[in-house]
């Protein structure tokens, strides 16, 4: 009987979020693998003339969306590292013997909780205004300048955008991470006389996996499908130098109304950041280490 009770309350809790799981996100999915076969302009009185896999092999004559694959793919390299060593750094800077280490905490994930949008538009105002006035002031106006109107600067500034956005919340992962480090395991290593590169290098960073799994997982997830950050702060320009995937495939479905060439974009994008994904999470697995 406690077995039977305890199957309605999984079905009960689970049912729900499994419907709308399907709804939202299985149901999508699938009606956009079935419009990426076609060409249609997204009107419905206007017909559906089947292609077949015409426009995944269009895919490779599309040099904007060719150009937007090697945009994101050097912004998430970029992105993926600068937030892991900020994240990681402001970890172990945190839980030190640091007095103001709350304050530091908060500050730091502070930035995470504001809407990418809102994050977008107050950057914008501090590379036209306050990095101006800086470089006036300091004279190093050949860095401080306003970064977004510079094709070679532009996507420089989303990663520093990104970087600030997303270092907080790494930086809790990493913390959970050091925290569960075994207390006798780093007095063992001190007793021993190893220095605090070594016990760095030598553990925490060994028993650090779990949490570097985890944090590469969603910051090269989170690098890949930016959009709002990259809609707020360039808005693709200048000239498309910062035109990322899902921006690319936005315009071509709302902006161009190609409804099946864009689903097959996103269809091609899917597979790329899953197939990414998983071969880092199998990778940083298979290094991880038993407590």
């Amino acid at each position: 009987m406690p077995g039977k009770n305890n199957k309605g309350w999984y079905i009960l809790f689970t049912a729900p979020l499994l419907l709308i799981f399907v709804t939202v996100v299985i149901i999508p999915f699938l009606i956009g693998i079935y419009y990426s076969f076609f060409e249609w302009d997204g009107i419905a009185a206007n017909p559906k003339v089947f292609v077949g896999f015409d426009n995944f092999i269009k895919l490779f004559g599309d040099t904007r969306f060719l150009a937007s694959t090697w945009k994101t793919t050097l912004f998430t390299f970029l992105a993926v590292i600068s937030v892991n060593v900020v994240g990681l750094a402001f970890a172990l800077l945190v839980t030190s013997k640091l007095r103001i280490a709350n304050m530091a905490r908060t500050m730091v994930f502070m930035p995470y909780l504001i809407g990418g949008l809102i994050l977008g538009y107050i950057w914008q105002f501090i590379f036209l205004d306050v990095f101006t006035l800086i470089g006036k002031v300091t004279g190093l106006d050949n860095v401080f300048f306003n970064w977004l109107i510079d094709i070679d600067y532009a996507l420089y500034a989303l990663v520093l955008v990104f970087t600030w956005q997303m270092a907080g919340y790494i930086m809790i992962i990493y913390i959970a991470g050091i925290q569960g480090i075994p207390n006798d395991v780093v007095e063992a290593s001190k007793i021993d006389g190893a220095s605090g590169w070594q016990r760095l290098r030598k553990i925490t960073f060994p028993l650090l996996m779990p949490a570097f799994t985890i944090s590469l997982f969603l910051t090269l997830s989170s690098a890949f499908k930016i959009y709002d950050v990259n809609l707020s702060l360039t808005g693709g320009g200048p000239a498309n130098s910062t035109e990322m995937f899902a921006m690319n495939i936005y315009n071509e479905i709302f902006g161009y109304g190609n409804y099946g060439f864009g689903q097959a974009k996103a269809i091609v994008f899917f597979f790329v950041v899953a197939a990414i994904t998983l071969t880092q999470v199998y990778i940083t697995k298979k290094r991880e280490v038993e407590m």
